[in-house]
């Protein structure tokens, strides 16, 4: 079994849709992957409160973010488990975009 180590970037632009977004998309971490989140930025338009949730557990609740300014919401690394959930909803459908800055682990099954 081989490991395989990525550092990525996603960004995602809310355009207002006051629904949950998934950065990772829908499926990812896979079972055999692990996401170490090393840096999470938001910006935006209005003042919402992020809530960011982690295998269904709220990880993240910020205070109201202020208007037109990036924010850091992350002190220390958050860990993603493969075949959970991971999703960012604002408080508001303020337009809101957010960078995410991560380690991939995924383990690849040779033969």
């Amino acid at each position: 079994m081989a490991v395989v180590n990525q550092y990525k970037f996603v960004g995602v632009d809310n355009s207002t849709s006051g629904s949950a977004l998934t950065p990772f998309g829908a499926s990812v971490p896979a079972v055999n992957e692990t996401i170490i989140i090393k840096s999470i930025l938001v910006t935006s338009a209005g003042t919402p409160v992020v809530t960011i949730t982690n295998n269904n557990i709220t990880a993240i609740k910020s205070k109201a973010l202020t208007a037109n300014e990036t924010t850091e919401l992350l002190t220390q690394p958050l860990i993603v488990e493969g075949g959970t959930s991971f999703t960012i909803l604002s408080s508001t459908s303020d337009s809101f975009d957010v960078a995410i800055s991560y380690l991939n682990i995924k383990k690849e099954v040779t033969t």
